[in-house]
């Protein structure tokens, strides 16, 4: 069997590591598969790019004019919302015409237009789509928050400055996606079960087949190492009980920063002991702003995406914190849980699906700084933390590994096309 999956990027953002690391889940389980791009960042040969033109760049651009043009010329939301109006044919591709299953992925920013997606369609190919977010069941988000109206109709976009209309660009693109998605049936696959139920409530997607099913891990990669030898690699302090938070871009406010400095300054606050004892590493773009925020020594790193250096990043530390405010299921908490680190989250999307509270690591209540800090001082102080890495690392293998993951994948591949692997 022959699977072409399909996301915007190679390398950069949770998606593109989700499918990248799936394709290999998938290449390790016997099916041949190949990963087509628009932005190819390695030269792994089974990572097909779209020809580089100038008309990507254009494509972009003309999207975000038509997105800035209804948002009544503010740049508020600019990038939290896509309409899809552009994008490249990808139908006469060899790859796409050899392959039995085509298995879309993150397809934004220019990647697939929805007169692209029809093409597809209209091929007669089954089609998978994971979510890796909820733009495929919503008009023209990715993350609907509190905004119910994806449920029966999309409009008065609270995305679009002014809250948007009645027949505002939500709604067009919502009515454009619903004919779409009648063309042929689409197995829909969420990463989490928060996600499946959000996108079962979708109107867009009634009678379409929705699954869930996690993102993989490499545990044979991702998985416990000497501490003490990852602390000296990094030259990290041998003996400060060590934090960890990363993201693409530390600033992004939706990563939840605003969140951390306030629990850490509410930790040294009730418990001034830590200042001596706890340090934080950070790794991402922009990390070093935080040297001046927090109120414990900063280890600034810049954006790693070299797995076996992240690999000893993780088992360096001693806790991993995730006061993200938008999430479905993250990949740093399954590679910070597989290295047999506990994490420290929000509930919030898929995190209390892999964190179990108080048993692996600690869930707090969302928004909660202080419940954030309590979280942090609990597992830093938990008498039987040996026993929380153990859990960690056990929930990872058990619930992420490859072979589990693709093994679901291919019991779907072989009931969309009635084949076998």
């Amino acid at each position: 069997m022959r699977v072409l999956l399909i996301n915007t990027s190679e390398r950069i953002g949770g998606a593109a590591v989700a499918a990248s690391r799936l394709m290999e889940s998938l290449k390790n389980n016997g099916i041949k598969s190949k990963l087509l791009v628009r932005d190819k960042q390695t030269e792994q040969i089974s990572v097909v790019g779209l020809k580089q033109t100038s008309l990507h760049l254009w494509k972009f651009i003309w999207e975000r004019i038509i997105i800035w043009k209804a948002n009544k010329f503010k740049k508020n939301n600019l990038f939290s919302v896509d309409i899809a109006n552009t994008g490249t044919d990808i139908t006469s591709l060899p790859e796409f015409k050899e392959a039995d299953v085509i298995h879309l992925h993150w397809i934004n920013q220019g990647m697939l237009s929805l007169r692209n997606l029809q093409k597809i369609l209209n091929s007669g190919k089954p089609v998978v789509w994971t979510m890796h977010d909820m733009w495929p069941c919503t008009g023209i988000c990715h993350h609907a928050r509190e905004c119910t109206s994806y449920h029966k109709e999309c409009h008065n976009c609270p995305y679009i400055y002014g809250g948007g209309s009645k027949k505002d660009l939500s709604y067009r693109i919502f009515h454009k996606k619903q004919k779409l998605y009648k063309i042929a049936p689409i197995s829909f696959v969420t990463c989490s079960q928060w996600l499946e139920k959000q996108a079962e409530k979708s109107a867009l997607l009634c009678g379409q087949r929705i699954i869930s099913i996690p993102n993989p891990i490499n545990t044979n990669l991702f998985k416990p190492h000497d501490k003490k030898e990852a602390r000296q690699k990094h030259m990290l302090p041998a003996d400060d009980k060590l934090l960890l938070f990363g993201s693409v871009k530390i600033t992004d406010k939706r990563k939840g920063i605003d969140y951390l400095i306030e629990a850490c300054n509410i930790l040294i606050k009730q418990h001034p002991e830590l200042k001596e004892t706890v340090s934080v590493v950070v790794f991402g773009n922009q990390s070093a702003q935080l040297e001046n925020m927090l109120p414990f020594r900063v280890y600034p790193l810049n954006f790693v995406s070299n797995e076996h250096e992240l690999v000893d990043i993780y088992n360096a530390v001693d806790l991993y914190v995730t006061p993200s405010l938008e999430e479905n299921l993250p990949n740093t908490i399954m590679e910070a849980m597989a290295c047999g680190v506990p994490c420290v989250g929000f509930n919030i999307g898929g995190i209390p699906e892999m964190i179990d509270h108080l048993h692996n690591g600690y869930v707090a209540q969302y928004k909660s700084s202080e419940d954030f800090a309590h979280g942090i001082e609990w597992a830093l102080s938990e008498a039987n933390h040996s026993t929380l890495c153990e859990q960690a690392c056990h929930k990872a293998v058990s619930s992420y590994s490859e072979g589990i993951v693709a093994k679901k994948y291919i019991e779907l591949y072989n009931k969309i096309t009635g084949k076998h692997a």
